[in-house]
């Protein structure tokens, strides 16, 4: 891997606060340091949506709101309502956990549409950026691969490794895995658990092109100035 900037490494970077207790002051504070930073993203809750847009505005820095989070069981209908709200608010990038009940169950139609739900949305906003969260602490190599190859099918244009909140961190076992079964076309997040400048160069190392992090300060931080 080439040595990264500071600046490069940061335009990989989703700066995440998705605590249920984060304030609004939390907030504005993460929305200041991404803009300070240059981070690729903020990720806020759907309810925080509106205020990150109002502080980022006349920045570069993207607004990204999960969906269906963080369980993914919601009805795909809720989802894309959800997703619509979002982008509404302010929303550019959309976080969406896939229905791992449905993928233990075998029930890949259901899957298929749930990740519709909020894909299909990009048929009439078509700068969107959508992310498909598989939770692979959850599964096996094979439903790993299975949720992977559905997403693609769906019109994703990433694959996130987890929330981050179900324990078991991103690995760049499942990292490598990820970039094998989407191939160069999609984009691979690697989320939970990176809080080192350490950790996100492994999983950048391993195949990742995003990172998603709570410390996306403190790792750029330790960055040397070029």
């Amino acid at each position: 891997m080439k040595t990264l900037t500071r600046h490069q490494l940061a335009s990989m970077i989703d700066s995440t606060l998705i605590r249920s207790t984060a304030t609004k002051n939390d907030i504005i504070k993460l929305c200041r340091d991404a803009k300070k930073y240059h981070f690729c993203t903020v990720v806020v809750n759907p309810y925080y949506v509106n205020l990150a847009y109002r502080t980022l505005k006349n920045s570069k820095v993207k607004v990204c709101s999960t969906i269906g989070f963080p369980m993914g069981t919601t009805l795909p209908e809720i989802k894309a309502a959800e997703a619509r709200r979002a982008l509404e608010l302010g929303a550019q990038e959309l976080d969406t956990v896939i229905n791992i009940s449905a993928l233990k169950s075998k029930d890949h139609k259901t899957i298929k549409n749930d990740i519709q739900a909020v894909t299909n949305i990009k048929n009439t906003n078509p700068n969107i950026t959508t992310k498909v969260i598989i939770e692979t602490n959850l599964l096996t190599d094979p439903e790993k691969r299975t949720a992977c190859k559905i997403a693609k099918q769906s019109g994703a244009d990433f694959v996130k490794t987890s929330t981050g909140l179900f324990g078991g961190n991103a690995t760049t076992r499942d990292v490598k895995l990820i970039r094998k079964t989407v191939g160069k076309e999609l984009g691979v997040k690697a989320a939970g658990g990176i809080r080192t400048l350490k950790d996100a160069l492994a999983m950048i190392e391993a195949g990742a092109n995003r990172i998603g992090t709570s410390t996306a300060a403190q790792i750029i931080e330790e960055m040397p100035k070029r």
